[in-house]
């Protein structure tokens, strides 16, 4: 027999509800953040043939729908507390169903984030997630705390670094040759990135701004010089990269690192005597992180190499209505 929409609701997404007042079953979902705190909310979409390939595996979509919108939770330092999930599908297809669900509840229950509510409909494959956070008042990260001075960081995985979601998309098209643990290692970071909540935390206090490196890193921190009203320079060399990344010509490495998108890392600005909180940080939080640059009174983003001299090329960030 077929499902229907409330079938799936309640086979695939229905659990009880731990903090929440009401979850899944009403009109609207109740929350109770905890006394004195505030909310921070975010919502992130997925489309098929924008946002992902048709041939990802569904449970590594599931865990890329939620891992995205934790990651803005990350970049505010906020803690998770619940979720809702709007879904359009094709056709309610169990076998797809059921490992979408499991990715998905799987990275939720690691983060102790719940799903309280959402909608069902037919349509071209779509996840939106909407995501509750919680922060102290006044210990949020945002984007407009950095200040000439501070330096520019990255997290990125230990013994890897930024650009292998853009190098496994490349090989996918074609454009790049990978084969064994380097191309499975691309993949998995393209398919099942690991949002830095941990680390979010942790920088409360440390990080004078921050933002998830969604779009690629050169607009995504021009967004944060922008609400800033500071400039700043980051060495093109100093970008931490995996080993398969490095055997790739300059030119495609400096791509992928620098406007490659969907990281899902923290670019998060520090003054220079937090640099050993920095590192404390990330060591706890199960990452690493790597000084990249520096904040600068002068507007605009320079980019150098190793040795200063200006690095010529323009990296754009995506836009999904230019792109």
């Amino acid at each position: 027999m077929a499902l229907g929409e409330f079938d799936l609701i309640a086979r695939f997404f229905t659990r009880p509800v731990r903090r929440a007042v009401l979850g899944v079953g009403d009109d609207c979902a109740l929350l109770q953040p905890t006394p004195g705190m505030q909310l921070a909310v975010s919502s992130d979409m997925l489309v098929e043939g924008r946002h992902f390939v048709s041939t990802v595996p569904p449970e590594r979509l599931g865990h890329k729908a939620l891992a995205v919108n934790l990651s803005d939770l990350a970049a505010c330092g906020a803690q998770p507390l619940a979720f809702t999930l709007a879904l359009a599908l094709p056709r309610a297809d169990e076998a797809f169903l059921a490992p979408l669900s499991r990715g998905l509840l799987a990275l939720a229950d690691e983060h102790d984030i719940e799903l309280v509510g959402g909608d069902t409909t037919a349509g071209p494959l779509t996840l939106c997630i909407t995501v509750f956070g919680e922060v102290p008042p006044g210990q949020a990260l945002r984007r407009d705390g950095a200040r000439p001075g501070d330096g520019v960081w990255v997290s990125h995985p230990p013994g890897s670094g930024l650009g292998d979601a853009r190098l496994g998309l490349e090989a996918l098209r074609g454009r790049v040759v990978l084969s064994g643990e380097g191309f499975e290692q691309a993949r998995r970071a393209m398919e099942m990135p690991q949002p830095r909540v941990a680390l979010g935390l942790a920088l409360r206090g440390v990080a004078t701004s921050a933002i998830d490196l969604s779009d690629g890193l050169t607009g995504d921190l021009g967004h944060v010089l922008a609400r800033s009203g500071v400039g700043a320079t980051i060495d093109a060399d100093a970008l931490p990269t995996s080993a398969a990344l490095a055997a790739q010509p300059l030119a495609l490495r400096r791509e992928c690192t620098l406007a490659g998108g969907d990281d899902y890392e923290l670019a998060f600005t520090a003054p220079a005597a937090h640099a050993q909180r920095v590192l404390v940080a990330a060591s706890s939080a199960g990452c690493a992180a790597t000084r990249i640059g520096r904040i600068e009174a002068a507007p605009g983003l320079r980019i150098v190499d190793a040795r200063g001299a200006a690095v010529a090329a323009t990296f754009p960030a995506f836009d999904h209505f230019k792109t």
